[in-house]
Parts: structure tokens; sequence; C-alpha cells
């Protein structure tokens, strides 16, 4: 018998049934009688008629495609107005789009890195965050969860330049970082400040300008944010904020800019027109984060070990991962959609459920959810 080079794969997918920890993929109908807790449409706009609009009237009028790179022909009118209107919006001088939050944090980490500099990561960043740690050409320093005083001793013993980059609200927990503190350690150094605020964008800060905003460091020389259009503006994308020197920047040397096609002109309307909602109805941001502590509260009355929401993520531990998986069915098969978080999608391996507030759940939907989370509780 002729063996496969990818026999290798089946003892692997032995090894994840037997720890709980094999994944599938589950395409969902346009139309579904769950109620979602476990996706991130957080101010609930991606079915708003503006936001759809916004998409269909791009396609129509730019195409399906962006048919190039973003410095061939995937740049567009559209594209421009969407960053001078994220950047003026969230308070920085500048802003680059490109197909993914993930290849927004990989251009701004791997662009800021060159070699003999020192990259600070928060042990909880996001894969994203982590990947582009993997692939800078600086050194990499990794250092206790939300921690400024670590951060601080791993900036003090470097000479060059240097990065401290950590997400903004922790996507497990939903808590957030110590930014004020965190840039107070980096501007005593002499170092810059990348934040990764893919959920804070609508949900913190002033009107949802996001965190780097509500903690006074929008526009700074040293901070650069980047965000995600697949969460608040309900959309598709990613993009970096910065100084305008640094945007350049990305624009010669981010490689998940230069060799990536550029974000679908669709996408590009989408979010757009739901940053103008937001814009124009700010009490959605304040709504998400009142849901969400309305979700901690109900559940923590009923005994759940819920942490306590800075933005909209609200998580509740599981006993086991296959505790997790068991519970998320059940919700499921209950009428509720929640997300299901083990190893390694989880640094500290304590497997979770995972409920994501939205700005447009009623009262009556938060309770029913709860119920049901009780309910089915392992």
């Amino acid at each position: 018998m002729v063996s496969s080079p990818f026999d290798w794969i089946d003892e692997q997918a032995r090894q994840r049934e037997r720890a709980g920890l094999a994944r599938t993929l589950r395409p969902r109908p346009a139309e579904s009688g769950l109620l979602d807790l476990a996706g991130n449409d957080y101010l609930g706009l991606t079915r708003h008629p503006e936001v759809t609009a916004g998409a269909a009237d791009a396609a129509r009028r730019w195409g399906a495609g962006a048919t190039g790179s973003r410095l061939v022909t995937g740049s567009t009118e559209l594209h421009a107005e969407l960053e001078r209107e994220l950047a003026a919006f969230c308070g920085f001088e500048a802003a680059l789009v490109l197909s993914s939050g993930y290849a927004a944090n990989l251009a701004a980490v791997t662009a800021l890195a060159p070699h003999g500099s020192l990259v600070v990561s928060d042990a909880g960043n996001h894969a994203s965050l982590i990947d582009g740690c993997r692939l800078a050409r600086g050194t990499t320093q990794v250092v206790p969860h939300s921690d400024p005083e670590a951060v601080r001793k791993a900036l003090v013993t470097h000479e060059g330049p240097a990065v401290a980059v950590t997400d903004s609200v922790f996507s497990v927990d939903g808590d957030a970082a110590p930014l004020r503190d965190l840039a107070a350690v980096c501007r005593q150094a002499g170092a810059g400040l990348v934040v990764d605020d893919a959920h804070g964008l609508g949900v913190l800060g002033a009107g949802g300008r996001g965190a780097p905003h509500a903690a006074g460091l929008a526009g700074g020389a040293d901070t650069v944010a980047t965000v995600t259009l697949s969460k608040s503006l309900g959309s598709q994308g990613g993009a970096v904020l910065g100084p305008a020197r640094v945007i350049d920047h990305l624009v010669n040397a981010a490689r998940t800019l230069i060799f990536d096609t550029g974000l679908a002109p669709a996408a590009a309307g989408a979010a757009l027109a739901a940053l103008r909602v937001l814009r124009r109805e700010p009490e959605r941001s304040v709504r998400v984060r009142a849901v969400a502590s309305e979700l901690h509260e109900l559940l923590t009355e009923d005994g759940h070990a819920a942490v306590r929401p800075d933005a909209a993520v609200v998580s509740v531990r599981a006993p086991s991962p296959e505790a997790a998986v068991r519970w998320a069915a059940d919700c499921r098969a209950a009428g509720l959609a929640v997300g299901c978080f083990r190893p390694p999608s989880v640094p500290d391996g304590v497997s979770r459920l995972r409920l994501t507030a939205r700005a447009d759940l009623t009262g009556t939907q938060i309770a029913d959810a709860v119920h049901v989370i009780s309910r089915t509780a392992p």
C-alpha cells in the first residue's frame, strides 16, 4: 500500500477529536431563526438599509472587485473617501484601508519592526498581532497580560527602534488594555504604541470613536491604531490609522498592502455608509455597552462565571473543551447562537462561551438568551 504524504494529517485529526478540539464549518442560511450572540455585528448595521445600499451602489459603480493591488488598480476614489472619513472620525491624521483587519495588523507590525528593533507584545494579543510579530524582522518579547510595568522593563533593556503592541479590548474575555499607562511607558522609553482597536471602534470613546480616542491618544505622533471594518461597521476589511508619515511608510513597506488585492468596492461602500450612520446615531455605541452590562449582570445573578465586560464581549467560562462544545450546541438547538472558544484560541487554556452584545437587542431577547444559557449549562 502506497502511503500518502499527508497521512500525518489523520493522526492530528484523531488527536483533535480526542481532545475535543475539532472544528467544522457551519454555513448559515441568509435568514435564520437563531438569536445571534455569536457574530460581531455590534451596532446591528450589517443589514441596515443604508449600509446594504452602500454596498450595492459601490458594486454597480466600481465593479465587483478591486481588480488589483492598491498600488496598481485597486485604489478607487471610494477607498480614499473612506480613509479620509475614518481618520477624521477616529481623530488620526491619516488612514490606510486593507483587505482585512488581519492584513492591517500584519502590515502595521511588520512595517514598524525592522532589523534591530524590539516588539513588546501582550500575552493576550490576537493571533493577527502574534503573526505580525512572527513575521517582523525585529525581536519580539512577550510580556504578561495588561502589565505596563513589564512593558517598561522590556523597553529599557533595548537601544534602537521599539514598539509595544496590544489589543485595546481583548477578544477572549472582553477586558480593556490600560492604554494610558502603556502610552506613558512607551513615551518614557521613546517607543511607539500600536493598538488593535478591532473591538473598540464603534463601542468605546465619544460616539464610538474608539479606545485610543477615549484614552486621549488619537492623533499622537507616537500612536498607531488598527481597526476592522467587519465588526461595528458591519462590512469587511481593515485599516491602519496614524501619523501621515507612518501611513506613507506602510504604502511603501507593508507587504499585505503591496501584494494583496485591494478591498472590494462593495465592502468599502458598506463601511463608509455604516460610518456615516454611526456618526449620525452615536447612541448606538452607548446602547451596545448597556446590553453587554445587562448580559453580564443577569448571567452573574444566575451563578455563571462571567467576566465583567469593558466593551461588547461577554465571556462565560466552561469546565472543559468538551463541555463548552456541548453547551454551545445545546444553546443552538434551543435557538441561540453563541461563540465557543477553546484552546488554542484561548491563551490561558480555559474554554469559554463568548457572547457578543448588539445594540439592536431588546430586553426580552437579552432575558431569553440568559435563560437558554442557564437551562443548558453543563
